[in-house]
């Protein structure tokens, strides 16, 4: 994919589908690093699954038989220097971790792309899943909670326009008040 932020829409899609109610997005970066995690609360994977999530003839769609989105994602981060590990459970405590560290200054390094776009599609697609979003880059830090929003709108959908407008207004001003920094 051309765009981090097309993998953590992949990513998140993934856990829409394994049931998820709750999912957490978090990006991280320094001068040389970037990281992103996402956690939730789905169903899990078995662990034959999680042994071969990495291969891209592994997938559990009924439509096509590959699975991109985990071995192109492995594939961006290791030409970087990175890597991509997976945790999942099926158990009482069900959910998947998935993360992704990249060298930022590796000619290969993917850049993130529109996050916010992608942060606000999740929420229009998914009004009722809790999305908690934060990103921190030196002293700046962009953050976004379903829940907490949910307390203030008392019942008015996050699906509504006006409510997705704000969203993304709000997002696009915590960065640019991070690139302040």
């Amino acid at each position: 994919m051309k765009e981090l932020s097309l993998n953590i829409l992949d990513i998140v899609q993934n856990s829409v589908k394994a049931g998820a109610t709750r999912i957490e997005i978090c990006l991280e970066e320094t001068d040389e690093r970037f990281s992103f995690w996402v956690r939730d609360n789905g169903c899990g994977m078995s662990e034959e699954l999680l042994s071969r999530v990495k291969d891209p003839f592994a997938t559990t769609r009924t439509t096509r038989n590959v699975g991109l989105g985990i071995p192109l994602l492995t594939l961006a981060a290791e030409q970087t220097g990175g890597g991509v590990s997976i945790e999942s459970s099926t158990g009482e405590d069900h959910g998947t971790l998935i993360r992704a560290d990249f060298n930022k200054r590796h000619i290969d390094f993917t850049p993130l792309g529109d996050i916010v776009s992608t942060v606000t599609t999740v929420i229009q697609g998914n009004p009722d899943t809790d999305v908690i979003f934060s990103h921190s880059a030196g002293e700046g830090r962009v953050e976004l909670s379903t829940p907490e929003l949910r307390e203030v709108l008392d019942g008015v959908s996050l699906s509504e326009p006006e409510v997705l407008a704000w969203i993304e207004e709000n997002l696009r001003g915590q960065y640019d008040q991070m690139r302040m920094f």
